[in-house]
């Protein structure tokens, strides 16, 4: 067993297959950080999600409470989708969501445009502001990443999910405006991917969702944002502007071999569905060599981090610990897997912060190669 890390170290070795002191872990405890401010009182989720200051200052907290090894930036997943003109529906404590999608009609697919994402009032701009603004208060203690929706997932928020599956089989002509839609959308991700680097965050990870053989095949998802399209020439873009390429998918089915592999992702998080046929514990991601090349991260259940007792969270991070930690020795690697909830932890008000900080403590605990 290596000699005890920061959370650089462990990271980067983790990244690079090299020996480390322990497995590297994050909850993926985002919004609910925001918990922490204003001396634990907290603050309203609008707060939180429309100040960048306060969107920084979330994870900086969740960082000196919880000691995390990594800080990824998602706000939620209707900033591109409000930002292209969609109504936003935002509670006080709940997750923002889309009650009124901007593209009603097939012909309105071809009327969005690449909103200013400079202008101070859009959600995308206190996004970009406020990673700049964690990056450069945790990038000396924890590798850090932006965090942003593909085409694909921007457009059903933008649209609705069964209205788009529709449209992209209606006829030929629904098909071309979905086509007409996504390009636009990638723009739009180009300017924020270009955005974020000037902040210097080590990574970005792409939220493509809809890789998922339960909604898509193969031929599909290439067609409509695979490595051919809208997806490919973002992830070179991100290479480019000096970012990992990273991706996170909680679908039941995930496309591994094409958002692992083609897409050369350098950590992809995701989730484990016991009750779906063909979808895979962490031991058989590790196993069927996904872990190579790549840090994998997962997957305990989020809802844990509600419903469970503290017991029960650190029995299941333990067991995963040590599932984990053997498939890897079987496969001959260092700590290529990061344990992570399958999704964001929940960033409800009964979420319990006391099982976010027992999963941690317990893989520093269990998580070693001794």
């Amino acid at each position: 067993m290596a000699e005890k890390m920061n959370h650089i170290e462990r990271d980067v070795a983790a990244l690079s297959n090299k020996p480390a002191d322990r497995l590297p872990t994050y909850p993926l405890a985002m919004g609910v950080c925001r918990r922490l401010l204003n001396n634990n009182a907290g603050i309203t989720y609008h707060d939180w999600v429309t100040d960048p200051k306060r969107f920084a200052d979330a994870f900086i907290a969740g960082q000196k409470y919880f000691d995390f090894d990594f800080a990824i930036g998602l706000m939620d997943l209707s900033v591109m989708a409000g930002d292209l003109g969609s109504h936003v529906r935002m509670d006080e404590q709940n997750t923002p969501f889309v009650d009124d999608p901007v593209i009603k009609t097939v012909e309105d697919y071809e009327k969005i445009e690449v909103p200013n994402i400079k202008d101070p009032k859009s959600r995308s701009n206190v996004l970009v502001e406020g990673t700049g603004m964690f990056v450069k208060a945790l990038g000396s203690e924890v590798i850090t990443a932006a965090f942003l929706e593909g085409p694909l997932l921007a457009l059903t928020q933008s649209r609705g999910a069964e209205f788009v599956f529709k449209d992209m089989y209606d006829n030929d002509s629904s098909r071309n405006a979905v086509h007409k839609a996504l390009a636009t959308i990638t723009e739009y991700d180009k300017e924020m991917v270009k955005a974020f680097a000037q902040k210097k965050p080590a990574g970005l990870v792409w939220d493509y969702l809809w890789g998922s053989y339960s909604c898509l095949g193969d031929k599909e998802y290439d067609e409509f944002e695979g490595q051919q399209k809208y997806a490919g020439c973002l992830n070179e873009l991100v290479v480019k502007e000096g970012m990992a390429n990273c991706v996170h998918n909680c679908a039941d089915l995930p496309h591994l071999d094409t958002q692992v592999t083609k897409f050369k992702s350098t950590i992809y998080s995701m989730a484990y569905y016991p009750l779906i046929p063909g979808s895979m514990p962490a031991k058989e991601v590790i196993a069927k060599g996904y872990s190579d090349n790549c840090l994998m991260a997962g997957n305990i259940d989020p809802q844990g981090y509600v419903r469970w007792s503290g017991e029960k969270m650190q029995k299941t991070t333990m067991n995963l610990c040590n599932e984990v930690v053997k498939a890897l020795k079987d496969r001959g690697l260092g700590a290529r897997y990061c344990i992570a909830s399958g999704c964001e932890v929940p960033p409800a008000m009964v979420t319990k912060m006391d099982n976010i900080k027992i999963c941690v403590d317990t893989v520093k605990q269990y998580g070693t190669f001794a």
